[in-house]
Parts: C-alpha cells; sequence; structure tokens
C-alpha cells in the first residue's frame, strides 16, 4: 500500500487562500486589478496593516515556497534556517526563494515593513538572463538575509512605497515599471553581500566550481521519498564533469578551502535538516532518498556531522 508522505511546499494558490482566511476577505480584494496571466505574477502586501487586520504575529512556516519573495521587515525577529538561526535587532531585508526553506518568528509585537511575492515568469519576461538564480542574491548556497540600519530601511521603503502606488495605477506599462523597481531591490540586496559573492570571472577553473556547485544543487530539494540522489561521491561528480576526481578536488579547494567531498557532506548534511524538521517521512525514508543503502550508516554519518542522532535532531 502506497504511504502518504507530507512536504510542505506552499504554492501561490496556497498563500493567497492563507491571507484571505486571515484577513476575512476574498481573492479579488487583494488580487492586483489588471493583471495578465502572460506575464507572470507579482504582488505587494504592507505588513503593518496586514498585522493589524489578521490581529495575530507575522510568523512565517519552516516551509518551501514555489514563488520569490522580497521582504522589508522592520522590528526585532528571528529567522530559523534549517543550520542556523539569524536574530535580526531592527531592520531586515530577506529575499526568499523556492529552494531555501525558512522559519520567520517576530519577537516584540512592533512590526511594520512591506513584502511582495513574484513568480519567476513575471521577473524574467524580456531580460537577459536564463533564470533567477544567474543572479547573485539567488544563486544556490546563499542564506540572502541582510541586518540593516534605519537609513537604508527607509530608502527601501521608499522604493516599496512607489510599487504600491504603481500597482493600483492605471498606467498600461505599469508591469514594467515594477519589474525595474523590483530589479533595484534585487541591487540593494546584492549591494549587501561580500564582493567576493559578486565576482565574475571565467577561467577554466572557476567554470569547473560553477558546474560543479549546478550539478550539486541540480538534486535538491528532494521533494518526494520516492527521489533519489543520484550523484553521491567526487567521483560521480568529476566523470560527469569529464575531469579528473583529483582536478575537480584540487580546483574545489583552491576556490572554497574545502573538499569535493566535504562540500557534498554538507549539502546531503543541510537537506537532511530540511527533511527531518518539514517532513512526517521516517528515518529510513529519508536515508533512502538521500543516497544511503542502510539507515545505520545515515544515522552514523549525521551524528558525526552534527553530534545528535537524526530522532534527537527533530525533537
Amino acid at each position: 500500500m502506497e504511504k502518504t508522505v507530507h512536504t510542505n511546499y506552499t504554492s501561490l494558490d496556497d498563500f493567497y487562500r492563507e491571507i484571505t482566511a486571515k484577513l476575512g476577505t476574498d481573492l479579488e480584494s487583494v488580487f492586483p486589478k489588471g493583471l495578465h496571466k502572460d506575464i507572470g505574477h507579482f504582488n505587494v502586501f504592507d505588513i503593518a496593516q496586514t498585522l493589524e487586520k489578521v490581529k495575530a504575529t507575522s510568523e512565517m512556516p519552516y516551509n518551501r515556497r514555489k514563488y520569490y519573495k522580497i521582504s522589508l521587515i522592520r522590528g526585532k525577529n528571528r529567522a530559523e534556517y534549517a543550520d542556523k538561526v539569524i536574530q535580526i535587532r531592527k531592520n531586515a531585508l530577506l529575499f526568499a526563494t523556492p529552494r531555501v526553506p525558512y522559519h520567520w518568528i517576530p519577537e516584540d509585537p512592533e512590526q511594520s515593513g512591506s513584502f511582495c511575492v513574484f513568480t519567476e515568469d513575471f521577473f524574467m519576461r524580456d531580460k537577459s538572463y536564463t533564470t533567477l538564480e544567474d543572479l547573485p542574491i539567488f544563486q544556490p548556497g546563499n542564506v540572502p538575509l541582510f541586518e540593516i540600519e534605519d537609513k537604508l530601511a527607509d530608502e527601501i521603503e521608499l522604493l516599496y512605497t512607489k510599487i504600491k502606488n504603481e500597482i493600483s495605477s492605471d498606467y498600461i506599462f505599469k508591469y514594467d515599471l515594477i519589474r525595474n523597481y523590483l530589479l533595484e531591490l534585487i541591487h540593494y540586496g546584492q549591494k549587501l553581500q561580500p564582493a567576493s559573492k559578486l565576482s565574475t570571472s571565467y577561467n577554466a577553473s572557476v567554470r569547473v566550481v560553477s558546474l560543479f556547485v549546478e550539478l550539486l544543487e541540480r538534486q535538491f530539494p528532494i521533494g518526494s521519498s520516492e527521489q533519489r540522489l543520484q550523484l553521491k561521491t567526487a567521483k560521480d561528480y568529476a566523470d560527469r564533469l569529464a575531469v579528473h576526481v583529483n582536478y575537480l578536488n584540487k580546483k574545489l579547494k583552491e576556490n572554497t578551502g574545502k573538499t569535493t567531498t566535504e562540500i557534498i557532506a554538507e549539502r546531503i548534511i543541510q537537506e537532511a535538516k530540511i527533511l527531518l524538521k518539514q517532513t512526517r517521512w521516517n528515518v529510513s525514508e529519508i536515508a533512502y532518498a538521500l543516497g544511503f543503502e542502510e539507515v545505520a550508516h545515515f544515522s552514523n554519518f549525521f551524528k558525526k556531522k552534527t553530534s545528535m542522532g537524526p530522532l534527537e535532531f527533530r525533537s
């Protein structure tokens, strides 16, 4: 008998069902007027106004979203990722992608700011990028959350005001203008990243590292207990990239300070933590999905890397 598994993927439809239920309103009141389906989707919300109507916290559940989200959040908060907790004392600029689940927890009642949600189809229209992950802010391996000072938060808040004014306007090219504002928001975030994240080089070693990361990240997220990791060892990746395993290891060590095996192990541990926290799969299902033949091997691997067993981490 087939087992039902639970994965917490939130689509835009789910998002609108949740927010209209909390606000006690209908879809038409929160959905952008005049939005044509052929340009994707975009919407913007005011956090303080939403909270006033909801009369609840702005807690964001720990899950993966099937859309992108950029938030300016003003207030004391805590962000929980699979392998780290980040405390925010005052203002935060948060970039959420479908790849990285997180849990946002307000720590005081004074919360304000704005957030926008959008699909890749909306942003990529008439752009020269292949995907949003061509942009440094959305590239795999990032946790794009930044604590910012009041002055910068004020600048970004003005940009959100422009977006809100435009989305309710009758201007025929308003979505082209909103895309420009959205790109400006992205550039605010990218300027906050370390310079190393933004540097562009096309030498052979950087290409090998980039292709390795792409191959690694392409296997994630694990969305079903029937899905299984295919590339598990340094040799698997070297063979796929048509390079010697020692060459791949040397270039990764030069560019990241870590060996191929260390990077693979870190990414598997990250996914294991996500699956333990946000699914109801048992440990053997998670072990199988992550490429382990025996659950004991997975448990030993997890404990060696985290100093606790899978069930202890889940609890």
